[in-house]
């Protein structure tokens, strides 16, 4: 291995676990926390627990990244930090530039390659100017089950050959540019019916059936020297019948990752917060013993990193967890820090890596890919009354339907100001799950003298969150569909059109970020119908 001076490797076991410990910074979920309002937390925690890295939730353009840099010059071991970053930079640091789901890469066809190329390297050197050295990207599971509630858009595709192709594509190019990479969830969370973050899913699938599938986008992410790979909370009794999830098991991360697939990087768990997992230990400290005891490198998202180091030492103590096996994990997790603190700059100022292309220039290349992305991924699955393209001059409603509402949400989604551009006559309508019969009310009026309709569904993986429409919102939709002029679209999964076999014209974005609904716009003015043109109206959009 690699020696860098100036990066001061503990030597006493206790600090060597407090590595593996990874700690949130930020959140998305009640309640809402910046970066910069968890930064005096960490700071403390710094002074009282040595640990390895950050996960970070919620931050902003550069602000972030001086957040960050007060806080490694506070540290006595570069911290790692690690972002939820599967659609861009944009995702975590709010005033970058976001990117459509990654199957909408998959819908854009023969450009997909390219343009997953440039996405991984784009958002690489966006992530490493803000100070993170990790990406938990990209989703390696191949969405099987197309009624997957987590993992769906998340995932390129249900091929499993070409999964592999994006996801060795992305690995590639965003280690290229210095931004670790990490496969996840091993080894497939494509095939279940719940929610890892609310429940423990299930795989009954047999070895054969997974190497066959599953398994094969995480041999491609191995191939392509893939930094990490990141369990899953699920069950697979065909590989263990204990049934421990593969978080968990011995038999999955040691027996199969490592010595059979031999994957020599950090294996990383999902978050320790997650109840798929959570429920199969009395406490955090327990759950961490059972986590490294079965192969994991590094802990995610910590609870309580003082009491879980103090599981892990007393396991280290009773002779439960082997120095041997310490050392193993402790060394997988120091040579991350070397790859990402080649130089020491990188520790005490955060600095960018060398990349290709000036900061701003970098940030108008990823707008425009993002927009580019999002207009050649949208599809129009059906226009048998030959509705589309509306016509601008003709009244519109509008309705977005939205299963489930954040403390992020904008006050109105940028579909409105969109519609707005385009259509002189535009009425625009939000429901979200908390909405009323008063509402439901209003609409159908509304549709009554409305020349045309626009429903837009928002169905789409999203952790601890409903997934699929609202049976008010369902009911709602059929009433609007029987007006003549009726388009549906899914700003996310395309399942979500098949029970409406009622509507005429139907529309698929795969992604609800911003671009696509620019995009989902730009189609219902300038679409071919299928039976007309290419059947993926965004290509060649002005």
């Amino acid at each position: 291995m690699t020696n860098f001076p100036y990066l001061e490797k503990p030597s006493s076991l206790r600090e060597k676990l407090a590595q593996l410990i990874f700690v949130r910074i930020g959140s998305n979920l009640p309640p809402v926390q910046t970066v910069e309002q968890e930064a005096s937390r960490v700071a403390s925690l710094l002074k009282e627990c040595p640990i390895g890295g950050l996960l970070l939730f919620n931050g902003r353009r550069g602000e972030t990244a001086r957040t960050l840099a007060h806080l490694q010059a506070q540290s006595r071991c570069p911290l790692l930090v690690a972002a939820d970053i599967e659609r861009g930079a944009g995702q975590q640091l709010i005033g970058h530039t976001m990117f459509p789901h990654a199957m909408a890469f998959d819908a854009i066809d023969e450009e997909a390659e390219e343009a997953v190329r440039l996405f991984a390297k784009l958002t690489a050197a966006t992530a490493r100017s803000n100070g993170i050295h990790i990406a938990f990207a990209p989703v390696a599971d191949v969405n099987i089950d197309p009624e997957n509630p987590i993992i769906a858009t998340r995932a390129f595709g249900s091929e499993p050959q070409r999964v592999a192709q994006l996801v060795s594509e992305f690995v590639t190019s965003c280690q290229a540019e210095g931004l670790l990479a990490t496969a996840k969830h091993f080894p497939g969370h494509g095939n279940t019916h719940e929610d890892s973050h609310s429940s423990l899913p299930c795989v009954d699938s047999s070895l054969g059936y997974l190497q066959a599938c599953e398994l094969v986008p995480f041999r491609a992410a191995i191939e392509a020297g893939v930094s990490l790979i990141m369990t899953a909370h699920v069950q697979y009794p065909q590989l263990d019948a204990s049934g421990k999830p593969a978080t968990l098991s011995y038999p999955i991360l040691t027996e199969l990752l490592r010595n059979q697939m031999g994957f020599q990087g950090a294996i990383v768990s999902d978050s320790l917060l997650m109840e798929g997992v959570k429920r199969e230990s009395a406490n955090e400290g327990s759950l961490a013993v059972e986590a490294i005891e079965a192969g994991v490198d590094i802990l995610l998202d910590v609870a309580d990193p003082v009491a879980t180091l103090d599981a892990l030492s007393e396991a280290c103590s009773q002779g439960r967890l082997t120095e041997e096996r310490i050392e193993e994990a402790f060394s997988r997790l120091w040579h991350l820090k070397e790859l990402a603190f080649a130089e020491r700059n990188d520790f005490i100022n955060t600095v960018p890596v060398d990349v290709n292309f000036p900061a701003e220039t970098g940030e108008q290349l990823a707008a425009n890919l993002a927009l580019s992305c999002a207009r050649n991924a949208v599809e129009i699955v059906a226009d048998s009354k030959k509705l589309l393209p509306l016509s601008t001059d003709r009244s519109l409603l509008t309705v977005l339907l939205k299963p489930f509402e954040t403390d992020l949400d904008l006050a109105e989604q940028p579909l409105a100001d969109e519609l707005r551009k385009r259509f002189s006559q535009s009425t625009y309508f939000e429901l979200g799950p908390n909405s009323g019969q008063a509402e439901v009310d209003e609409i159908l009026a509304e549709a009554k003298s409305a020349e045309q309709v626009l429903v837009a569904m928002i169905v789409k993986p999203a952790a601890w969150h409903r997934f699929g429409l609202e049976e008010k919102h369902a009911n709602l939709l059929c009433k609007l569909l029987q007006h003549e002029c009726c388009v549906l679209a899914s700003l996310g999964t395309p399942e979500s059109l098949k029970p409406f076999d009622e509507a005429s014209a139907k529309i698929c974005t795969y992604s609800d970020v911003p671009v696509s609904q620019t995009a989902l716009v730009e189609a219902i003015v300038n679409a071919t119908s299928p039976s007309e043109g290419p059947s993926n109206a965004g290509r060649g959009a002005e």
